[in-house]
């Protein structure tokens, strides 16, 4: 546990919400509309971003009903899909370390929620559908200041974008589904219940590092 721990911690630090050099390379050159390209980079970067994943896990951790699954899913991938496109065609330009930040104390957001400690601490419960829908909004913004990085060609722009979105909403499914299916078989087991507090402890740290790694950059940068 504690080696999983240390290669998830190193893993997400590196690799998570950014987009792979060969893929900035190709969406900074090709011009016009490119459905099908743009549509396996949306997926690709669904599938590969550990925040999302993780943000995702903690929000279907205790859900149990595919209609309540499929609500939060769908919260989160309109803010998502609504502040990636508003954000690249207003040229929004917020700092991608800050937002980045924001996407990482998301993770530790909903860790907590999951954990119970507002009621806790405040006696309140914060609504989850409100709150998976604004942070679904932060983590399209923080796509979206990558995006607008790469310059790209103004020329079929927004198809290339709806595209992109297509392509997330595959990724999130494809993601979602591996989540579910390994979720469900661990509820199965009484372990489920005895390690859900450590396991959103761990998803609680993950995203401090997240946090802590993208105010690093900001600070140095």
């Amino acid at each position: 546990m504690k080696s999983l721990l240390v290669f998830a911690l190193i893993h997400i630090s590196l690799f998570a919400h950014g987009v792979a050099t060969g893929d900035q390379g190709y969406i900074q050159q090709i011009s016009g509309i490119n459905f099908v390209p743009f549509m396996y980079l949306g997926a690709k970067h669904m599938v590969t971003g550990y925040d999302h994943i993780l943000f995702l896990v903690g929000v279907i951790f205790f859900l149990y009903r595919l209609r309540d699954i499929g609500l939060y899913v769908s919260l989160f991938a309109i803010g998502h899909s609504s502040t990636l496109i508003f954000g690249v065609f207003a040229d929004i330009n917020i700092n991608a370390y800050i937002i980045d930040a924001i996407i990482g104390l998301s993770v530790v957001y909903k860790a907590l929620d999951n954990l119970g400690a507002y009621q806790q601490w405040f006696g309140i419960q914060p609504n989850t559908k409100i709150t998976t829908l604004i942070f679904g909004l932060f983590h399209g913004f923080g796509l979206a200041t990558k995006i607008i990085e790469f310059d790209m060609d103004s020329n079929g722009l927004l198809t290339n974008l709806i595209a992109f979105n297509v392509g997330v909403e595959i990724g999130q499914l494809l993601a979602l589904s591996a989540i579910l299916i390994l979720i469900s078989y661990w509820r199965k087991h009484p372990s489920f219940i005895t390690y859900a507090y450590s396991t959103n402890i761990i998803l609680m740290v993950l995203g401090f590092v997240l946090t802590g790694n993208q105010l690093l950059g900001y600070f140095n940068s």
